[in-house]
């Protein structure tokens, strides 16, 4: 079976949405201490590309993801973003920002076939790094991010940790964030 041009993002192109089974454990402010957030999530992932950078092609998904509480209206959480498969290098990359002013690219070596991989991030790195604006940064500076994914054939999974400084108190917050999409349509 030949392999397709998104490689191993292939089988995300679509719209995809869970109940309230995603669970996000990280640091509320308002209370002052780690908390659990059970939440809702819509995804979708529209193709794009080719796009020619240099000799050869990359391919593209043009990503959208909001989280919501039970009972809230509005998200507290989106971002939106690409994930791109450069096939000559084996690479995934995943470009994103939120709204309180963070940008991330994270990335690794993945075959072409692969179902699960885990992309990384680091502060610093020129490659796969974590940009956010001095005002958040002399608040909490995030330092690392990882996700692990896992396409199935109607579902995706993630289960990610974004390491957060906190520059008030020398505290290092395991931001987590799972949960387990069901795929809605190949449409979006």
């Amino acid at each position: 079976m030949p392999t397709s041009p998104w490689g191993p993002l292939a089988g995300l192109i679509g719209t995809w949405e869970s109940d309230f089974e995603g669970l996000d454990v990280s640091f509320h402010s308002d209370q002052g201490k780690l908390g659990e957030t059970r939440f809702r999530e819509r995804t979708t992932f529209a193709p794009f590309g080719p796009v020619t950078v240099g000799p050869h092609p990359l391919y593209g998904l043009d990503y959208r993801t909001a989280t919501w509480r039970d009972g809230d209206e509005q998200p507290f959480h989106t971002e939106v973003g690409y994930w791109m498969w450069d096939g000559a290098n084996e690479q995934v990359v995943r470009c994103f920002i939120v709204p309180h002013a963070t940008a991330l690219i994270a990335g690794a070596t993945v075959r072409a076939d692969a179902r699960s991989f885990k992309l990384e991030s680091s502060v610093g790195s020129s490659t796969y790094g974590i940009l956010s604006t001095t005002y958040l940064n002399a608040l909490a500076q995030t330092t690392r991010f990882d996700v692990s994914i896992t396409v199935g054939e109607d579902t995706f999974s993630y289960d990610q940790t974004t390491v957060v400084e906190y520059q008030q108190k020398p505290t290092v917050i395991l931001h987590t964030d799972r949960n387990t999409l069901h795929l809605v349509s190949r449409e979006v």
